[in-house]
């Protein structure tokens, strides 16, 4: 779920109207998001960086940060979320989008021409101008911010589509979308003062904290794709980088925009949603002049799409879906809160779908419209119609009861991370992290949760070295999850449940976690049998003293280890007192 910040003086200015702070997050409430904090710049920054030092400089002006539903990308930017309100209070009608032709005597649409080249790579487009749009710092910062969340939510962090926009007035029609060599593009990329080709440029952007994460996109092509005026000047290099000749400031009064994309279905969504939430900044609010764009085939189409489309949904069955009861008359008042909707029979409504609504498809989300219009809250509690017996998942209802005999034998449950650092099951466990069935987090935030954990025994180690002031002996036990890579598996890996159980004290004391799985095994009826039960065969394990290790097997099958831990794996985890360990997977006995 994208937030989105917004600072609280400007929203409220543009509403019209102060709330508190109570006051709005029962409207946003009531609008179906969430006020999830109330903050300041220098706040954001302190908190992600840790340093009252680096934000310093930072504003004070309170931010409202929002929690906005994934689907709903006309609320991602302060326009839009404005714009929602405003129609939601009743303050202003649904503004009606529309796509107009160029202005002026002989005046022609700015033309997007795509040459075949671009199949190899990046085959669709789309553009639209925004025409005597005026900034201001809030708006243009809101302008950009916006791309960038569009190209973190739908776009994919730009593998579907990648928006540019550009200063109109530096440019000449018509433009060209191609495919080249990476050796035959050559521009000064944005904020940038000196030409590149397209090699230079990825070797240039490798390191950029930002945009490195993009050059895989496109890198190992043979060709690369360009967008290009009549002059050759070039506009941009998607989906990496725009050329800085044709870069947008606060005095540029016409943007023009493309979307280049794998995905057209994607492209348009983005188009218009981009244009209609900045069309409002427009000197004729709400009109988009549209360009026209020749596909590969010669066919000639005319973006944005702003497409007004009608559905039809029933009375009485919305009212049975949500489970209120209300007339049509009054049903479209509601509706009309969030979508225009004009009565057309005893027990029917037409809604239109505006362009900035993509996520309307199907009538269940005017149902769901519906409901917010009502409120949740207003919706009455019912008892459900057909009764269903439930019961606990088996393993789940087994782990609860062996947790409570656990502790009745003296030992204290802990819960730990499900995620760990390489070191942690690798080298401190003296094994080798290659050699371990280990799932990998691709891009781990930080060092301590690198990998999902094979074994609970460091999660219980590290919770003794935080305790080490505690009078001894320490009995500590877990019974939770390991995730094990498995080729066999649809999702390559699997779930298993351990019982891990960690005896610390001045003496190791084998026996009392040998004592701990005879009463386990005891009150799962499992003999100690070779055939049909438990039984334990010594075995070398490097995380276990030499000749103090043994495999737990049952009717055969190992099923876990016991022994007494290896000096260097105490030392690797700050620990200096002597301790003993049982681990077995209890799937087993399910």
């Amino acid at each position: 779920m994208p937030t989105v910040g917004v600072k609280r003086d400007l929203l409220f200015k543009a509403l019209g109207k102060t709330y508190t702070d109570d006051e709005f997050q029962k409207l946003c409430f009531e609008f179906g998001l969430e006020l999830d904090e109330i903050t300041t710049e220098k706040q954001m920054i302190t908190k992600e960086q840790g340093q009252v030092e680096a934000a310093k400089d930072a504003s004070e002006e309170i931010i409202y940060r929002i929690d906005i539903p994934a689907n709903r990308y006309d609320l991602l930017c302060l326009e839009g979320l404005v714009m929602g309100l405003q129609v939601f209070l009743g303050k202003i009608p649904f503004p009606r989008f529309t796509k107009v032709a160029p202005v002026g005597k002989g005046a022609a649409p700015e033309k997007l021409i795509i040459t075949k080249a671009t199949g190899q790579i990046r085959p669709f487009a789309v553009a639209a101008v925004l025409r005597n749009i005026s900034f201001t710092k809030d708006s243009y910062d809101s302008f950009i911010d916006l791309q960038d969340k569009l190209h973190q939510n739908i776009c994919r962090k730009r593998t579907l589509v990648a928006i540019g926009t550009h200063d109109l007035d530096t440019l000449k029609g018509p433009f060209t979308f191609d495919a080249k060599a990476p050796k035959d593009i050559r521009f000064v990329p944005l904020n940038q003062d000196k030409p590149m080709t397209g090699d230079e440029l990825m070797e240039f952007y490798s390191t950029h904290a930002q945009l490195k994460a993009y050059l895989p996109i496109i890198r190992d092509s043979p060709v690369y794709p360009v967008i290009y005026d009549s002059n050759g000047v070039v506009l941009s290099l998607p989906p990496i980088i725009n050329g800085d000749h044709s870069k947008i400031n606060l005095n540029t009064k016409n943007v023009f925009i493309e979307c280049t994309a794998t995905d057209l279905t994607k492209a348009r969504v983005v188009l218009d949603t981009l244009v209609c939430m900045f069309s409002a900044h427009c000197a004729k609010p709400y009109t988009i002049e549209y360009c026209d764009v020749v596909t590969a085939s010669g066919e000639t189409h005319q973006y944005p799409d702003l497409q007004f489309r009608r559905e039809t949904i029933s009375v009485a069955k919305t009212n049975a879906i949500i489970g209120i009861d209300e007339p049509a008359e009054q049903m479209a008042k509601l509706l009309n809160r969030l979508l225009p909707t004009r009565q057309t029979g005893p027990d029917t409504l037409e809604v239109e779908v505006p362009p900035t609504r993509h996520d309307m498809l199907h009538a269940c989300d005017i149902y769901e419209d519906v409901a917010i219009a009502y409120g949740y809250n207003r919706v009455p509690k019912t008892i459900p119609a057909k009764m269903h017996i439930a019961k606990q998942y088996p393993l789940n209802k087994l782990t609860e009861q062996l947790r409570e005999q656990i502790a009745q034998a003296g030992f204290t449950e802990g819960l730990t991370f499900t995620l760990c650092a390489r070191d942690d099951i690798g080298a401190k466990m003296n094994a080798k992290i290659e050699q371990l069935p280990a799932v990998h987090i691709a891009n781990p935030k930080t060092l301590e949760f690198q990998v999902v954990r094979t074994t609970l025994i460091p999660g219980l180690l590290k919770t003794l070295a935080a305790n080490r002031k505690m009078p001894l002996p320490l009995k500590l036990f877990e019974v939770s999850d390991v995730v094990l890579a498995d080729a066999k598996s649809e999702v390559g890996a699997k779930n298993e449940r351990r019982v891990c159980a960690v005896n610390c004290n001045k003496t190791a004391g084998f026996e009392v976690v040998h004592g701990l799985l005879d009463r386990v095994m005891q009150l799962l009826e499992v003999p100690w049998d070779k055939t049909t039960g438990y039984y334990l065969e010594s075995c070398d394990d490097p995380a276990y003293f030499p000749g103090r290790c043994a495999s737990v097997l049952y009717k055969g099958a190992p099923i876990g280890r016991i022994g007494v831990l290896h000096p260097t794996v105490l030392q690797a985890f700050e620990l200096t007192t002597p301790c003993s360990v049982v681990e077995f997977n209890m799937e087993y006995f399910v």
